[in-house]
């Protein structure tokens, strides 16, 4: 959790932290990893978006993730996008966040920013 005090999402004026939500993410049992951060967003200032990794076999939706989230925390807390596929990691394990950020932005499309 060191280091991450930077990646407060504000959205809407409201502070959202990341470990609370992947704290929530986690807790379903198709989730082998995940991480939470913000994207741009027009109208918010700031989206909560996630990039979520899968545990082999499992097959679940982004829909029933938003769900998941949605019924443990605040509405506004609950990622507008999630990305299902790899979480990227250095050689340390640092989570490769621009990589992520980035894939999820453009899996968005031009249209929610």
């Amino acid at each position: 959790m060191l280091g991450r005090g930077d990646a407060v999402v504000n959205t809407g004026g409201e502070n959202v932290y990341p470990a609370e939500v992947e704290a929530a993410l986690a807790e379903h049992p198709g989730v082998a990893d995940c991480v939470v951060f913000g994207l741009p967003d027009e109208r918010w200032g700031q989206a909560v978006a996630a990039a979520v990794e899968l545990r082999l076999g499992a097959t679940v939706t982004v829909e029933e993730l938003q769900a998941h989230v949605g019924a443990r925390l605040a509405g506004y807390k609950k990622p507008r996008h999630i990305s299902i596929g790899t979480i990227e990691r250095g050689a340390t394990g640092k989570v490769r966040l621009p990589a992520l950020r980035e894939r999820a932005d453009a899996e968005r499309g031009p249209a929610t920013r």
